[in-house]
């Protein structure tokens, strides 16, 4: 080999391929992506508060039928019904109020009103009790389940005729109403179970022993009437 061919070998530059390093990739942020998590964070929560405040009620007892005074009900009478009436725990009868034992019904409680507290009691039973009237006149359309009634009475007379009837239960309630008619065709005129106090009983045992004539008045009637 010359020295020519070595020298040029020699002198040939150096070829070498730098690696660069990948370059880091810079964070991206946009304030509208903040701003949308903001707005989404402040619609939940409106919707929680919104739900909160819609359930802040309470829930109290309402009667699943008709109840009368002197009734004996248990908790399967009542329906629980959610509320918000300001302190409606204390105006209202709540869940686990009543005693498996039951409570009495002090006055009529109409099927669906929540049962007020001052209408549940324990003595109510002990001076009021049942009797039946067998009424020849026709009830008024007003006078149903739970209504008050004003029962009259006149004797009858010698000869055929009724003395002026007057008061002998004032504000007696009405629990039951038959209609004899629907039962037997030779049957007339309707049949009353009514609660009256017990110190009434004698005066109506003996109205209904003599033969008097008896009749009923509501003493409620509907607004408008």
């Amino acid at each position: 080999m010359s020295q020519t061919t070595i020298a040029r070998t020699h002198s040939a530059p150096e070829v070498s391929a730098k690696q660069h390093p990948p370059r880091k990739k810079s964070f991206w942020f946009d304030p509208r992506f903040a701003i949308g998590i903001v707005l989404v964070v402040a619609s939940v929560v409106g919707i929680s508060a919104l739900v909160s405040a819609a359930d802040s009620g309470v829930t109290v007892m309402a009667a699943r039928d008709t109840l009368v005074a002197g009734q004996r009900v248990d908790a399967d009478d009542l329906v629980p019904t959610r509320v918000r009436i300001a302190a409606a725990q204390s105006l209202y009868v709540g869940e686990g109020d009543v005693p498996a034992a039951g409570r009495t019904v002090t006055r009529t409680i109409a099927a669906g009103e929540l049962v007020p507290a001052s209408a549940l009691g324990d003595t109510a039973a002990e001076s009021l009790t049942s009797v039946v009237l067998d009424l020849e006149s026709g009830l008024p359309e007003t006078v149903g389940v739970g209504s008050r009634v004003d029962v009259w009475a006149g004797r009858e007379l010698d000869n055929g005729h009724f003395e002026a009837p007057t008061v002998i239960v004032g504000s007696a309630t009405v629990a039951r109403v038959v209609d004899n008619q629907s039962l037997m065709a030779s049957d007339s005129g309707t049949s009353l179970e009514l609660l009256i106090p017990r110190s009434t009983t004698a005066r109506v045992l003996e109205a209904v022993a003599n033969g008097a004539a008896i009749s009923v008045v509501p003493v409620d009637l509907p607004a408008g009437d």
